[in-house]
């Protein structure tokens, strides 16, 4: 399976991690958390400086719990459901979801309980409980693969002061707006109503006569990944509402989520799901955390696209490139070719050729080294095949050719254990690197890019 076709397939639904019984096992309740946000608040705060905390304790001492007050001008007959939101956490790769009967903080306080939360907020069912539910609290806790605790619960928050209550339509959580600029594969996540399976995301495109309906989207539970690219400069949004399987509407549509596709770049970004985003199995690229254009200090637009082989990032850059018209080109690819068949030589032709098109058409091409990958982890998970036992060696011949470019950045060594395997502390399915390499990627080549180029990315 080509690096990047993993997420589409969780992200339409999540039906290869419900048959992957080794993702069990639960947070212990009543676990103490410093996790210092919860409710609506927690999803504006910034998300990739997160960092794992230590756990501090086991169940805290049983205590009686206080009242909360009402919602105000909501009375608890009226408290049908209620949305939850949390920041994302690096490397969770889903969320337990605990609410209380009120603060207080022990095992036999616990109203009830939802795993597998596969996104950063969830909306609860309140209509079988009564007056009481004004008093509930909640708490959170993300997981990794195996179920662990990648922190510890959350502190216990009111549900009256940090819910949403009887939300009508999804909730959009896409961060286009924190990007230097839209990829031009855009990733559309959302918060679903309640258990709807099925959603329908239209796009539009907005002028002057009035907005444009590009194309209308069918999607699975939390995500759906952009099959078109956006070439076309202009300002666009995109709406998303839960249907039934025949596409009967179940929910209004969401609000309107902008963004921009502008019509001339600077400095641009060619390759597969390394560039295109997107981490720990449930996070889409529509999220900063694991883009790491992020974390370059120089703006880079987003050309990625997940699942890409070099043959493919070379097949589309007349489409994808050429209207942009960058001035620099960071072209990183391979991975999908080391995990395939693809002979060194041939990757290394492809890359050529890449770079030979960007000086036709007065671009100048960096070449950025491939990252490894980890066949241990790759089979430990089992959601994708294991590469064959060459490919270290495939991929250190083409970025050894890499290094000897005119312009070359190596982003993979810092990344490799002493095998040539991505270090598996830097990754969550053993293809991907996880927050804090990409971090490493998108430093380094702005870093490159600032020391190289001044003249021409400080403008």
């Amino acid at each position: 399976m080509p690096a990047g076709m993993l997420w589409a397939q969780v992200g339409n639904g999540e039906e290869i991690m419900r048959m992957k019984a080794i993702l069990t096992g639960l947070c212990v309740a009543g676990m103490l958390c410093t996790m210092p946000f919860c409710g609506v608040e927690a999803a504006q705060a910034p998300m990739a400086e997160r960092g794992a905390k230590e756990v501090l304790g086991a169940a805290l001492e049983e205590t009686e719990g206080e009242a909360v007050p009402e919602p105000a001008g909501i009375p608890a007959q009226s408290m049908h459901k209620v949305r939850l939101t949390w920041p994302v956490t690096p490397r969770a790769v889903y969320y337990q979801l605990v609410v209380l009967k009120d603060s207080g903080d022990y095992p036999e306080n616990i109203a009830l309980v939802k795993d597998k939360v596969y996104t950063n907020g969830v909306e609860v069912d309140l209509t079988p409980f009564g007056e009481e539910k004004k008093d509930f609290c909640w708490k959170v806790c993300p997981l990794d693969f195996e179920g662990r605790p990648v922190e510890p619960f959350s502190k216990p928050c009111p549900i009256a002061e940090t819910g949403e209550f009887n939300t009508t339509a999804p909730l959009p959580t896409t961060e286009f707006e924190k990007m230097a600029d839209a990829p031009l594969y855009p990733v559309y996540s959302w918060i679903p109503v309640l258990e709807s399976q099925h959603h329908e995301v239209q796009v539009y495109r907005c002028g002057p006569g009035g907005d444009r309906l590009v194309h209308t989207l069918q999607a699975g539970r939390y995500t759906i990944y952009e099959d078109s690219g956006y070439t076309q400069p202009g300002d666009y949004y995109w709406r998303v509402r839960a249907v039934e399987e025949d596409g009967t509407p179940v929910s209004d549509w969401s609000e309107k989520s902008p963004f921009r596709v502008k019509d001339h770049v600077v400095v641009a970004a060619l390759g597969d799901s390394i560039t295109h985003g997107g981490g720990a199995f449930s996070v889409s690229p529509g999220y900063t955390l694991y883009d790491w254009e992020t974390y370059s200090e120089v703006p880079v637009k987003n050309l990625g696209l997940s699942g890409d082989t070099t043959e493919q990032m070379l097949d589309r850059f007349e489409r994808d490139v050429l209207p942009f018209r960058p001035k620099i080109l960071v072209i990183m690819g391979g991975v999908n070719d080391f995990r395939e068949w693809t002979l060194a030589w041939t990757t290394m032709h492809n890359l050529q050729q890449i770079c030979d098109k960007c000086r036709t058409n007065g671009i100048i091409p960096v070449l950025a080294t491939a990252t490894p990958i980890n066949p241990r982890v790759i089979a430990l998970r089992g959601m994708s095949e294991v590469p064959l036992a060459d490919w270290v060696d495939r991929q250190q011949y083409v970025n050894d050719w890499v290094m000897k470019q005119k312009y070359a950045v190596d982003v993979s060594s810092k990344l490799t254990d002493e095998n040539g395997n991505l270090k598996a502390g830097f990754t969550t399915d053993g293809i991907h690197p996880d927050d804090v390499a990409k971090k490493h990627i998108g430093e380094t080549i702005g870093a490159y890019l600032m020391k190289e180029f001044p003249e021409i990315v400080t403008k």
